[in-house]
């Protein structure tokens, strides 16, 4: 039986801001759709499978430097709150959280994301692993904004990890790190992953995996659109496709469609496609010092520490208000 048939979903209210989205990706001479509909509660689960994957460096190296760091810079900053911008399962918050329990200050923890149901089940699991923690999560999307619930405990550290930053075009990164920056007291910090540039194969092997996890998770956001929306997308008819794209130092990841194909989107009408015609579901920019002192200064940010892994595959940034 095929999975991606909207049965009766077409009888939903979409959310109007879904539909513009769609709409308007799709009418662009290079078709594109935001990343953050890859984020159901599948799309979620599927995205913390890529990041256990052996061609998948981010992750481990990631969490490596946090190991290596947090433990020393957590009591210096005396953080009492952590808020985490697309905090997913809190994997990597959980080594923060560690370093802020030996410290002494537990305090409360925001975690924002898009996916409600797997931002439910992150919150129960780290009520139940910090007693004491206080855990207001929030569901937001950080692209548009984002805003903590409550009057919050300082110093506060604000986090986006996993190199998310890249996903984001140049404009509206800055956009994202000035509402960081606005949200900051002048004892806050702010601290970002970065996904360094490299050797181009080490970069595609890790949006190619052997084992096809990362193409089941681009087609998920066709199944997406047909549960949100009622279209009747065929993940089957599209393939899977990244690459390092070198002017602008950043992977861009496609779902081909290899048939010619119309598809029907309530709300959108029917939306042709050629055989080898893609869209674009993803860019991931690779960075380095001067890229990320670059972005900083135009929020209004600048940097205090860094570190990177003996490979300079990746990076940890501290940020401050500028």
């Amino acid at each position: 039986m095929k999975q991606w048939s909207s049965g009766g979903a077409a009888l939903r209210h979409p959310n109007p801001r879904m539909v513009a989205d769609v709409a308007a990706g799709l009418a662009a001479p290079q078709k594109e759709l935001p990343p953050k509909y890859f984020y159901d509660h599948r799309g979620s689960e599927l995205f913390e499978e890529i990041t256990r994957l052996p061609e998948y460096y981010p992750t481990r190296t990631e969490r490596t430097l946090l190991q290596t760091w947090m433990p020393r810079v957590i009591p210096q900053l005396g953080t009492r709150t952590l808020i985490e911008l697309g905090a997913g399962s809190a994997e990597k918050s959980r080594i923060i959280l560690s370093a802020m329990r030996v410290a002494g200050q537990p305090g409360l923890y925001v975690p924002i994301d898009v996916s409600a149901s797997f931002l439910d089940q992150t919150a129960s699991r780290l009520r139940h692993e910090y007693p004491g923690l206080v855990v207001e999560p929030v569901v937001a999307d950080i692209a548009d904004d984002f805003n903590p619930s409550r009057d919050l405990q300082h110093p506060a550290l604000y986090a986006f990890l996993g190199g998310t930053i890249g996903n984001f075009y140049p404009p509206a990164a800055i956009r994202l790190l000035a509402r960081v920056r606005s949200a900051m007291k002048a004892e806050d910090r702010f601290l970002m992953g970065v996904d360094l540039r490299k050797d181009t194969r080490r970069i595609e092997a890790a949006y190619n995996d052997s084992a096809g996890v990362t193409a089941a998770f681009n087609r998920n956001m066709l199944l997406v659109l047909n549960h949100e929306l009622g279209s009747d997308f065929d993940p089957d008819r599209f393939i899977h496709r990244a690459f390092y794209e070198p002017v602008m130092h950043r992977i861009e990841m496609h779902l081909v469609s290899s048939v010619d194909q119309e598809v029907h989107i309530p709300g959108v009408g029917r939306v042709p496609f050629r055989q080898g015609e893609s869209i674009r579901t993803e860019i991931s920019c690779k960075h380095d010092r001067r890229s990320v002192e670059e972005l900083f200064a135009a929020a209004g940010l600048r940097i205090e520490g860094w570190l990177t892994d003996p490979e300079a595959l990746f990076a940890l940034v501290i940020g401050a208000r500028g």
